[in-house]
């Protein structure tokens, strides 16, 4: 009964593979790879199959950044950079949606981002000696206020602390003046 959908759907995989390997950047040079990816397209373009126009306005869309040039950059393209930038925060992505990187890595991202990357640098396990050397660091200022600031916010948006909140702000403000 599925025959004629699984047979779709093998056939789909196998463009999809063929597109696959236009990103990998161990099948060869980036401009050959960036080539291969704008043949596929055009030839996907010009078919009438909805599914080929579909994967041609998909590789439309991811063009334009995809294929950055190792040269200039360091990344090989896109995806290399994408991995760099999902190794620190990857799982804060996925609490918050793809679009959103997280309350957390705003506030707290000038100390948060180098810890969270740095088993990419330090592939041993850290002993007392690599961190004793950090033992009295503070946090900047600007991410004290700001982790300050949110945990006030987030008092002010609960209804049953926000009667408390409100008499500390106006004790601190009363004895300020």
């Amino acid at each position: 009964m599925v025959r004629a959908s699984q047979e779709e759907v093998r056939r789909q995989v196998a463009e999809v593979q063929r597109v696959a390997v236009t990103l990998d950047p161990q099948t060869g040079a980036t401009e050959e790879r960036a080539q291969q990816f704008d043949h596929l397209q055009q030839e996907f373009a010009g078919g009438a199959d909805p599914f080929h126009q579909h994967l041609a306005k998909v590789m439309s869309h991811f063009r334009p950044g995809l294929f950055v040039g190792e040269e200039a950059f360091g990344v090989r393209d896109n995806l290399d950079l994408e991995r760099w930038f999902r190794l620190p925060k990857g799982h804060e992505r996925r609490i918050h949606g793809h679009r959103h990187a997280g309350v957390r890595i705003v506030q707290e991202g000038p100390t948060l981002i180098p810890v969270l990357d740095a088993h990419a640098r330090h592939p041993d396990p850290f002993g007392v000696a690599d961190l004793y050397p950090y033992r009295s660091a503070e946090p900047p200022a600007c991410q004290q206020r700001a982790v300050s600031g949110r945990r006030i916010m987030r008092l002010a948006r609960s209804t049953k602390s926000r009667q408390e909140l409100l008499a500390r702000l106006e004790d601190r403000y009363l004895n300020s003046s």
